[in-house]
């Protein structure tokens, strides 16, 4: 059956057991299971070819970035074609006077970065791996600069998909606001390849900041940490990045980067501001407000590496804690509550870690009330997942999310239902109208 495959796409599809291991599994599920073969699609015509010969064959296609998704998105559930995206990796367009760039889904954040240099703008939107754009769409992906520029879904103009019948649409227009008809694109992004493929990003940009001002503030408790956030947050001050990293977090960063900070928990803030005035001003108050938690230090980037550095750290939390604990597995929990409860949540996180004796360390990005539990664990065991059920269950409870940014995939599915109620028999309506064959990346979000 794949030599067919292989003819149709000559020099494209790969069986090799490198690329199939590869192509099934992400950072952090624990299952794996690799597909049929690996298609490396370079524009949209291959695409449109993978998704006919997947049609006639009636075999499932699973669209792969960088492979660096937490939720088991990539995994397939069967026999499936993985539809790697890596090599559309041209940015097409960069229109400083439009504040916009339109690129391939395989150009990553860093790399569209790099190339605007010098343009005066950056894209915003860093989760902590280097991600492919397109897979960021397709799980609505934020990071730390969430709080100031939101994440992928306002920061995305207008998308290109390929439907699983092969049909290319163009959603969205490269401009501010529409108001014509409904807004298809933003259905698209988050729906993890589940409704079509993106083929095409328009991407908003956004001015480099003037002045920057960048904290580390250290407490006596994540409790502490953790009021100190929201009372930042509740004074409207215009924050940029509002981090937590608690104590064994800060002690792991220290192992794997070499750093020195103080091993208590600790919040990462930034301002940016054009006024260098009112940045100062701004990061006096805010520093006001978490002294009044009680913090115990407070350290300041003096020079643009240092804030490189401190970013860096944060980024790099997640690998650091794994590294501190080789041989075991690990679970990342990404629930996110209105900002008023993101304190309490923390709390009832922290206690549940000590009650079901579980090894962990609570990080994330506080400022906009989504943060993650990342649980140690033996492999096989099964106390991971009853924390995370009864983490997301209070989440709920309090009126949140069971998943802020990483997205549904397979791991998160089973609560779904809880939280949508009869919605989700809508969404399985609208897979069903895109993908009526179930071709597109099945049994994720929904079975």
């Amino acid at each position: 059956m794949l030599d067919s495959l292989k003819s149709l796409l000559p020099g494209k599809v790969s069986t090799t057991p490198a690329d199939l291991e590869a192509h099934g599994k992400d950072e952090s599920y624990p299952l794996q299971r690799p597909p049929l073969a690996v298609v490396y699609a370079e524009n949209l015509t291959d695409v449109q070819a993978t998704l006919a010969w997947a049609r006639e064959n009636r075999v499932p296609v699973i669209p792969f970035g960088a492979g660096t998704s937490l939720e088991g998105q990539l995994i397939p559930q069967g026999p499936a074609l993985s539809l790697d995206l890596s090599r559309m990796n041209r940015i097409l367009q960069i229109a400083p006077e439009d504040f916009l760039a339109v690129v391939e889904p395989g150009v990553t954040r860093k790399a569209l970065n790099e190339a605007l240099k010098g343009t005066g703008l950056f894209f915003p939107v860093d989760p902590g791996a280097d991600a492919s754009l397109g897979g960021m769409a397709a799980t609505n992906a934020s990071g730390t600069t969430t709080v100031r520029y939101g994440g992928m879904r306002p920061n995305v103009l207008a998308l290109q998909v390929v439907l699983a019948s092969g049909e290319v649409l163009e959603l969205g227009r490269a401009v501010r606001k529409t108001s014509a008809g409904y807004d298809l694109k933003d259905l698209f992004i988050g729906s993890e390849g589940t409704l079509g493929i993106i083929t095409r990003l328009t991407l908003r940009l956004h001015p480099l900041p003037e002045h920057v001002h960048t904290l580390r503030v250290f407490f006596k408790n994540l409790e502490a940490a953790a009021q100190a956030a929201y009372s930042v947050m509740a004074s409207g001050l215009p924050v940029a990045r509002l981090e937590l990293v608690d104590a064994r977090g800060i002690a792991a960063i220290n192992r794997y980067l070499e750093r020195s900070y103080p091993e208590r928990p600790a919040l990462f803030v930034e301002f940016h501001s054009s006024s260098r005035e009112a940045l100062q001003a701004e990061s006096r108050l805010a520093l006001e407000l978490m002294q009044g938690a009680g913090t115990l230090s407070v350290d300041a980037a003096q020079t643009q590496e240092e804030r490189t550095a401190q970013w860096e750290a944060r980024h790099q939390a997640y690998w650091a804690l794994v590294n501190l604990y080789p041989g075991k597995a690990y679970l990342s929990t990404d629930t996110a509550v209105p900002i008023s409860k993101m304190p309490a949540l923390v709390a009832y996180a922290s206690r549940l870690l000590g009650e079901m004796n579980l090894q962990g360390s609570i990080l994330g990005h506080v400022g906009d009330g989504n943060f993650h539990t990342l649980v140690v664990f033996e492999p096989g065991e099964a106390k991971a997942e009853a924390f995370s059920e009864r983490l997301v269950e209070h989440t709920l409870a309090l009126g949140g999310t069971c998943t802020g940014e990483h997205g549904v995939g397979l791991r998160k599915k089973k609560f779904l239902p809880k939280e949508h109620g009869p919605a989700l028999s809508w969404m399985r309506q609208i897979k069903g109208l895109f993908d009526p064959e179930g071709l597109l990346n099945p049994g994720k979000i929904f079975d």
